[in-house]
């Protein structure tokens, strides 16, 4: 089809509803009955941190997220290529450790809260009164990843990564509503259009020590999938190596990390493996626009092999107004707010490998997890500098704004 910028509005809204808060959101609901907080998700841990979502990021409360634990790994040593699989998780993504939570979203009534658990290879409601599990929805294939909501959120996508598979999920019942193919290994979800397109990037094979750059073609099939979600049938695939071609940046990476759209719906800005710095690209014209480079850390080893899962940076949000973006400088050790107009970069924050960057309840600051501090930390978008750091569980990565039942501090059972 032929690609206009009426066309890039009409494929692609501004709506991202995992780092765009509208400002017009407080930090308590529009119901007196729920409160807007932020879950911060321990994935080594299995829990979730629940914290305000106000700069100062007061602690609120805590929930296990794998409360059926036993139940799974009982089913999973019964079958050798679960167990396989299980293990392999261990021992490649998570450096070591089981991956319990990657990504959570709360009901629209913030009841519960919807979860993707990577080493159980599932996505599972939790009620936020008894902290039991409400529903489970196991994903084709043998790992779940990173899920988007939809702005009204009822649906909840969920890619499956060894199968290249995204779910999308009614949030309150767990019913598969639909599902779409994607290219290796699916990533990051983005619904757009008031939740009409759905976007997913696939990542590729990122577990290989074949990181030298001209061994990237090996890294597998990546590219960005569109799909209608009214049908979910495809309508259009981003393959970002020959955009960054044209650019002249052929030394790049086309593996798609976290993103952020512009406000107005027309710029998308991304991070790829192994960068250290965000590209822009213009929806209308299907080119890349512009490409800010990062400071190195001098102390981050230049060793590609040593970068947790090919990432140098993984963390990108921006805020209401449009006008900044924060970036969390994985393997760097930093997090900094980047000026959208100019891509000049503010004070570099010292944070510790930095694994997921969301914005507050308020608008006014971005929200960090620092994965190798067991922290979540508030840098303003302002200033650029440091607001509040506060201590969480055990490998904290996605950050999500949610909804609690007013008075929460926790489970009351089980």
């Amino acid at each position: 089809m032929r690609f206009t910028r009426r066309t890039a509005v009409w494929l692609s809204a501004a709506v991202l509803a995992a780092t765009t808060l509208p400002a017009a959101h407080a930090s308590t609901s529009a119901s007196a009955a729920t409160t807007q907080v932020l879950f911060v998700g321990n994935n080594w841990e299995g829990t979730a941190d629940v914290v305000a979502s106000t700069p100062d990021l007061t602690k609120i409360g805590r929930i296990n997220l794998i409360p059926d634990k036993d139940a799974r790994l009982r089913e999973i040593h019964l079958d050798p290529i679960k167990l396989a699989y299980f293990l392999g998780i261990r021992n490649s993504v998570g450096e070591g450790h089981d991956q319990f939570v990657d990504d959570m979203y709360t009901t629209p009534d913030g009841a519960s809260v919807v979860v993707s658990r990577p080493s159980f290879a599932d996505v599972v409601s939790v009620s936020l009164t008894t902290g039991q599990v409400n529903w489970r929805f196991p994903v084709s294939g043998y790992r779940a990843d990173h899920m988007a909501v939809s702005p009204d959120g009822r649906r909840v996508a969920v890619s499956a990564s060894t199968s290249n598979t995204v779910h999308v999920l009614d949030i309150n019942t767990g019913k598969q509503l639909g599902s779409y193919g994607t290219g290796d290994k699916p990533h990051e979800n983005t619904f757009t259009n008031g939740g009409r397109y759905l976007w997913t990037s696939s990542i590729g094979e990122v577990n290989t020590a074949l990181d030298e750059p001209w061994l990237d073609w090996t890294k597998g099939d990546r590219k960005i999938t569109i799909v209608d979600t009214t049908t979910f049938a495809k309508v259009r695939e981003i393959d970002m190596r020959a955009r960054l071609d044209a650019f002249g940046r052929s030394d790049l990476s086309d593996s798609v990390r976290p993103v952020a759209f512009s406000p107005d719906e027309t710029k998308l800005y991304f991070q790829v493996s192994f960068f250290n710095g965000v590209i822009e690209y213009d929806v209308a014209t299907d080119k890349i626009t512009r490409i800010k480079t990062l400071p190195k850390n001098p102390n981050t080893t230049e060793d590609r092999t040593k970068w947790v899962n090919d990432s140098r940076h993984h963390g990108l949000s921006m805020n209401p107004g449009g006008s900044k973006l924060c970036v969390a400088g994985t393997m760097d050790d930093y997090a900094t707010i980047v000026d959208r107009a100019s891509l000049q970069h503010g004070p570099l924050v010292t944070v510790s490998k930095p694994y997921w960057a969301t914005v507050s309840g308020d608008g006014s600051a971005c929200v960090v997890s620092e994965s190798g501090a067991d922290r979540v930390t508030s840098i303003s978008f302002a200033t650029g500098q440091k607001i509040a750091s506060v201590p969480v569980g055990d490998h904290p990565q996605r950050v999500r704004v949610g909804k609690i039942p007013a008075g929460w501090t926790g489970p009351t059972g089980g």
